[in-house]
């Protein structure tokens, strides 16, 4: 039965853990969407990006979509299993920021793509949305990470009002919220 989730926590919080073993319990194929960027300049982000690699089954099959959601979910959603989007923060990093081969959007246009993604939905696919929360600490001292803040509150807050369920992760373990 098709459902949506929306999993989120902090850094390590064990987020993509979760959201990995929800989509293995569907049963059926896998589709994972990866919105990271590789930056051959930051050795950091590389491993990260490697250690997830590492952490998923053979059979998975692996989409790296920096920003084109909208364009890959409706097909990829229309088959029975799980897609599992990690992360919506890299995801709406890229498109504020212009990177992955698009333009620079506002925060108007960037909650619209959410808002039209976020209600893609299928009758026998389970999509698995993993996001950070960004809230819980000191407001930034710099303009554009409060509007990174303040645009990722919102995200997560869409997201959750049209996901089936909703998690939140913290030390690596979970509490569904929805």
């Amino acid at each position: 039965m098709g459902e949506s989730i929306l999993v989120l926590g902090g850094t390590r919080s064990g987020k993509s853990r979760l959201a990995e073993s929800l989509a293995a319990a569907q049963g059926g194929p896998v589709a994972y969407l990866a919105t990271a960027l590789t930056d051959p300049s930051d050795p950091e982000m590389t491993a990260r990006i490697a250690r997830h690699r590492e952490r998923r089954p053979s059979h998975w099959t692996t989409h790296e979509i920096p920003r084109e959601l909208e364009q890959v979910l409706p097909e990829l959603a229309s088959s029975n299993g799980s897609v599992l989007v990690d992360c919506v923060t890299l995801w709406i990093t890229n498109l504020i920021l212009g990177l992955g081969g698009g333009p620079a959007l506002d925060d108007a246009a960037v909650l619209e793509a959410v808002d039209r993604v976020s209600r893609m939905s299928s009758s026998d696919c389970r999509i698995i949305w993993v996001s950070n929360e960004v809230g819980s600490g000191i407001i930034p001292e710099n303009p554009l990470a409060r509007r990174f803040a303040d645009l990722q509150g919102l995200v997560n807050q869409r997201l959750a009002t049209v996901c089936d369920a909703v998690y939140f992760c913290v030390a690596g373990l979970s509490v569904q919220l929805k």
